[in-house]
């Protein structure tokens, strides 16, 4: 999908990540409280790894050349995976959340995927309100388990 520099505001854009984003990206998720973990799943090699493969769905929202918003997609050719939304405190309230994921909800989309979710945890209220605003649907019932193959991931 060819995002080039897609105008979703006069003030900012929303393009595919790269791989000297990482910095920058791990400041958006520090300063908008995104629990995150740098020394496992979110390292850098980790974003490498994922950016290699899902580079069209890796999307930054840009003022200028400063990252600003991020959302990473991803897939198992099956379902579509919404993840690591967050946006900074001064650019909230300007539809950047709903345009990142509107973005990634069609970059997924025009890789065939025809199901697209996210994980929410429960205190997230401001991310439910904004997926169930974009038509999203929290009619699944689920519990959620999984087994580490090291550590905390």
């Amino acid at each position: 999908m060819e995002l080039g520099r897609q105008v979703a505001s006069p003030a900012w854009s929303i393009r595919p990540a790269r791989a000297d984003d990482y910095a920058a990206i791990e400041g958006v998720w520090s300063t908008a409280e995104l629990p995150y973990r740098s020394g496992m799943r979110d390292s850098l090699a980790g974003f490498q790894r994922q950016l290699e493969r899902f580079g069209d769905l890796y999307l930054v929202a840009v003022d200028g050349e400063r990252v600003v918003g991020v959302v990473f997609g991803t897939h198992d050719e099956r379902k579509g995976w919404i993840n690591r939304l967050a946006v900074l405190p001064g650019y909230r309230r300007q539809g950047m959340a709903a345009s990142l994921v509107s973005a990634c909800d069609k970059a997924i989309r025009a890789c065939g995927i025809e199901i697209v979710a996210a994980l929410i945890e429960p205190e997230n209220t401001v991310s439910a309100r904004l997926f169930k605003r974009l038509g999203y649907k929290d009619d699944v019932p689920a519990r959620y388990y999984r087994k580490l193959s090291h550590g905390e991931a």
